[in-house]
């Protein structure tokens, strides 16, 4: 799997979330380097959890795409004589 990375501007606007979220939901004050750490262990620890949900749904989705397709194949398939 490879290495869960954000940019730098997705980065910010992640850690401004959770700070946003440890204020309003539990009404505590978290620095900017605690909330980078948390982002950290949560991509590391649970990341990988939220990528492979990600690649099952991505993989339904081409699934149901290919049925699709061989479905549409099928009905333009012309009858031959045997």
């Amino acid at each position: 799997m490879p290495k869960i990375e954000f940019s730098k501007d997705e980065r910010a606007l992640i850690v401004d979330r959770i700070k946003l979220y440890f204020n309003d939901e539990l009404n505590q004050s978290i620095g900017q380097f605690d909330a980078g750490f948390l982002l950290d262990f949560f991509t590391e620890e649970i990341g990988p959890y939220y990528y492979n949900r990600g690649l099952i749904d991505a993989q339904a989705v081409i699934e149901e795409k290919m049925e699709s397709i061989s479905d549409a194949l099928y009905e333009i398939e012309q009858p031959v004589k045997k």
